[in-house]
């Protein structure tokens, strides 16, 4: 019985409910918001660029700052600023931003078994915000322990209006920058997550899981549009490294 006990412990999900009074409510958000900190200075800068380059594709400022409240979707809003520059449609540009963010699927069923307590209210309000940085910070606290849906609800609110806070910023500077394209500023997204990538690499497994997928990927990329070359790296190497996980453990 006490092994059955011990096993039902650790398939518990170590989400925790929101905290019962205010004043817990309130420092548990906090603690979220302070762990966000690096997302909130990354998100402000390249933001700004994406209003710059939103006002010089066309875009009011109104339309540039509505599709960050909307979408909230970095790359997929540099992608969709480029195409409405060349002229693109809107069924062309809802299918590609679909593609693009497609991966969002494996981070909500990475999260799942954490969050499985939580109400669909909460878990609709925590999806909105899940990037890719915001899932790196998740998967990250969720596994050191028990972490409260108001400490989550910090961790992904503050980059999403140091997002919309930086688009305003660039919409407002877009008629007085130019040339903002060439500087390469879409890049520290990804530059970003891979600093927050990093930490999480603590054994050769992980590092040879991560080092096979990010070659795969960047295989898989000259022959498939949008995000599927990372969907598919990430399900090759993932189940390479459980298998190898496992062949060890049984050689013991």
């Amino acid at each position: 019985m006490s092994g059955q006990g011990s096993q039902a412990n650790q398939m518990e999900p170590v989400i925790s409910p929101a905290l019962g009074r205010s004043t817990g409510k309130t420092a548990d958000f906090f603690r979220g918001v302070l762990v966000s900190t690096p997302v909130v200075v990354g998100y402000l800068a390249i933001s700004v660029a994406y209003g710059i380059l939103a006002r010089q594709a066309g875009l009011g400022l109104v339309e540039s700052v509505l599709m960050s409240v909307l979408v909230y979707a970095g790359s997929a809003q540099f992608i969709g600023v480029g195409m409405l520059a060349a002229g693109a449609g809107g069924a062309a540009i809802i299918a590609t931003t679909f593609l693009v963010n497609i991966r969002h699927l494996l981070y909500s069923a990475s999260l799942a078994p954490y969050l499985q307590r939580v109400g669909m209210g909460r878990l609709a309000a925590l999806g909105f915000g899940l990037t890719d940085e915001a899932f790196s910070l998740d998967i990250v606290e969720l596994s050191r322990g028990s972490r409260s849906t108001v400490f989550l609800a910090g961790i992904h609110l503050m980059p999403y209006l140091a997002w919309i806070s930086g688009s305003v910023i660039g919409g407002l500077l877009g008629g007085l920058v130019s040339g903002i394209g060439q500087l390469g500023l879409d890049f520290a997204l990804p530059a970003m997550f891979i600093a927050l990538l990093v930490p999480q690499v603590k054994d050769r497994l992980l590092a040879a899981t991560a080092v096979v997928s990010g070659f795969v990927s960047l295989i898989l990329s000259h022959f498939m549009q949008g995000s599927w070359n990372i969907i598919l790296a990430t399900l090759i190497a993932a189940s390479l490294g459980m298998g190898w996980e496992k062949w060890r453990r049984r050689c013991g």
